[in-house]
């Protein structure tokens, strides 16, 4: 346009900013109240969607406003097309981010719903998040006029020395979508290396594997090392398992009433005790004629890994206590030594005496 700006020109962009402004205020209003439903609701993916909405729709409506007062204003046509191409970034940019929220929200919802997916494993919300934010980045070059088609042959062909130089990172990241896939372990699950290291898995991100012990300390373990390691899982198949006491009683014990009183102490502890199966069959199985003791193996079920020290802790108190009052004697192991006739007494020295064959070497 070669026309001079007048007022009323000036009215017209105030009314379309105005009006752009207000249409955020009453969108961002509309959005808080669905918030607020939306928080009431089962399902936490209309959370996600609300959210990034709230952020999309008020940005939106200023840059109509900012376009549509632009529209009125006699810029010329180059300053008319670059305000625009400047309101398109903007906007492709925060619809960008907000897709980006939504579809990792999305994603992390529908893992922590299901048991059988990475509740919180963040690779997968990572990768989504990479992806989409890396579409947004290329239509924001196509929208500025850069051809992408150069720049993707580009990373074509750079993609090779970076995967050569990246190989333990690849490894690594290849490495955690596939134990993730395979659902071999999963966060929450008790895991036991055969290099020793054990825990709670914590997260499976696209590197390492964070690994939360006992004791409460985290160990990280390389993804590609986890999947080469041999590995207990004790969650899987299912959380449930079985732990064995050893047991012995002397020769002269009653061994129907060992089993039946050992029976009932399995029973009580399976009923009382928080973390153990109540349902589970109390299991006796003498196995062993010891040096001193006849010895047997008790089968306990516990909840999941951790609870089998309580329980091992409970039952052995009130076994002892059990056999106690019922005369069931456990005998401490004994061994008798025979010395041969003509056999050699080594001198040794006690308290800065010198002792031959048992008697002290007066001075």
């Amino acid at each position: 346009m070669n026309r001079s700006l007048t007022l009323h020109d000036l009215v017209l962009a105030g009314i379309a900013m105005g009006a752009g402004l207000v249409l955020a205020f009453m969108s961002r209003t509309l959005l808080r109240w669905l918030a607020g439903h939306a928080k009431r609701t089962r399902w936490s993916g209309d959370d996600v969607i609300v959210d990034a909405l709230r952020s999309v729709v008020p940005w939106a409506a200023i840059a109509g406003g900012a376009s549509a007062a632009a529209a009125v204003l006699p810029l010329t046509r180059s300053v008319q097309h670059h305000v625009n191409q400047v309101l398109e970034v903007w906007l492709i940019v925060v619809v960008t981010f907000s897709a980006a929220r939504v579809i990792a929200g999305l994603v992390r919802s529908v893992t922590q719903s299901r048991s059988g997916v990475a509740g919180s494993a963040t690779i997968f919300v990572n990768i989504t998040r990479v992806l989409v934010l890396a579409i947004g980045f290329l239509v924001v070059l196509q929208t500025l006029g850069i051809s992408i088609a150069p720049l993707l042959t580009a990373l074509g062909v750079g993609g090779l020395a970076v995967a050569l130089a990246l190989q333990d990172t690849l490894a690594n990241l290849f490495a955690g979508v596939h134990i993730l896939a395979s659902k071999t372990v999963q966060p929450g699950d008790y895991i036991r290396l055969s290099s020793g290291e054990e825990g709670y898995v914590v997260d499976i991100n696209w590197r390492q594997t964070t690994v939360r012990q006992l004791s409460n300390n985290l160990v990280v373990i390389p993804n590609g090392q986890l999947a080469k390691a041999n590995m207990t899982n004790y969650t899987r198949p299912e959380q449930e398992l079985t732990v064995l006491v050893q047991v012995g009683v002397s020769y002269d014990s009653d061994l129907e009433h060992v089993e039946r009183v050992t029976s009932e102490v399995v029973t009580e502890v399976m009923t009382d005790v928080t973390g153990a199966v109540p349902d589970h069959e109390a299991a006796i199985r003498f196995h062993t004629f010891g040096d001193s003791r006849i010895g047997f193996t008790v089968i306990l079920g516990v909840g999941e890994f951790s609870d089998q020290y309580r329980i091992k802790h409970e039952f052995i108190k009130r076994l002892h206590r059990r056999y106690r009052a019922e005369g069931i004697r456990i005998p401490a192991p004994t061994r008798t030594v025979a010395f041969q006739p003509g056999s050699v007494v080594i001198p040794q020295q006690r308290s800065g005496e010198d002792v031959v064959g048992g008697t002290p070497l007066a001075d």
